[in-house]
């Protein structure tokens, strides 16, 4: 099968594609060909080297965690997929080699999720990483009704999708910062935008009047963004990041690293499907230009996800 694969760390070219063995396809696991693979903010990470103390890597190393397609073999335990299935998933293990930017993908049963059936493979390859971590995060504040929500990095990957998750949560009121470029993109997504950087919680408080707090946070951006949070909050422990881990844990928030759940990711696919929940996507490549999406990502101020296609 042809895959983007590296086998040293560092700049986007060290992603090239690569003839490897078709992955097998142990007992519980289903065999993907793939559509479309997401790109990730942690895509970059791991190809620069920078995950190496919190999982082992082994080369030839297959970069992408996020994939649609459909369903070509299933192992022996397999119970919920057959072949012609279209699914989604979220394929993470505990070390990081056989990724989702290939041809094939060999992936735990329990990774994976039925595509949400109105929408193409494209759009829904944006969906599972962003998407988990989005409701993950809200369910780790008790993001519930008549809360007033505030989502940092609002565009985004993630936060596009946490501003909608936040609102089919029961959220009375949703504050999104952004850059003001974006601003009309998150009042079509529901939200209230606020542009970041100094002076937000000011903002914040004039656009909310009254006591000028808010009752949960989630944080995408880290550094200023985090460190002033608690002191934006109701109850200072209904807030969560996805960045520095010692910081949010010392200000009794919560640290999330999405996790692999089936169930949510039905959950989240039913949104899809009742017009609750949209996935942008900026911009797809083809498979053999993963390097271009990388470098654009790591660029910054992408709106949405961008995503790989395989023909």
């Amino acid at each position: 099968m042809k895959a983007m694969a590296l086998t040293e760390f560092g700049e986007p070219d060290v992603l090239s594609q690569q003839e490897l063995d078709d992955p097998l396809v142990g007992p519980d696991r289903v065999l993907v060909e793939t559509r479309a693979a997401g790109v990730n903010p942690v895509d970059w990470k791991i190809r620069r080297g920078y995950l190496r103390g919190a999982f082992p890597h082994h080369t030839p190393l297959i970069s992408g965690w996020d994939v649609s397609g459909v369903v070509r073999a299933v192992g022996p335990a397999v119970t919920q997929y057959k072949p012609g299935d279209e699914v989604v998933g979220y394929v993470r293990e505990d070390h990081v080699q056989n990724g989702t930017y290939a041809e094939l993908v060999s992936a735990p049963e329990r990774t994976l999720a039925h595509k949400p059936s109105s929408v193409d493979f494209t759009r829904a390859a944006g969906l599972p990483l962003a998407g988990l971590t989005a409701l993950q995060m809200l369910r780790s504040v008790d993001a519930d009704s008549g809360d007033v929500v505030l989502v940092h990095a609002a565009s985004g990957g993630v936060g596009h999708l946490a501003v909608q998750i936040a609102r089919a949560l029961g959220a009375e009121r949703v504050i999104g910062t952004a850059s003001e470029r974006n601003h009309e993109f998150l009042r079509e997504l529901g939200a209230e935008p606020v542009t970041y950087g100094p002076g937000l919680p000011e903002r914040v408080a004039e656009l909310l009047g009254g006591d000028g707090k808010i009752d949960a946070a989630v944080d995408l951006a880290g550094g200023t963004a985090l460190t002033e949070t608690p002191g934006m909050l109701r109850d200072s422990t209904r807030h969560a990041s996805v960045e520095d881990p010692d910081t949010v844990l010392g200000q009794g928030g919560h640290y999330v690293f999405v996790r692999p759940d089936t169930g949510e990711l039905n959950w989240l696919g039913g949104l899809i499907d009742r017009g609750e929940l949209h996935v942008e996507v900026q911009r797809s490549f083809p498979l053999n230009e993963a390097a271009r999406a990388h470098e654009l990502l790591e660029e910054g101020h992408v709106r949405g996800k961008l995503v790989l296609t395989v023909e």
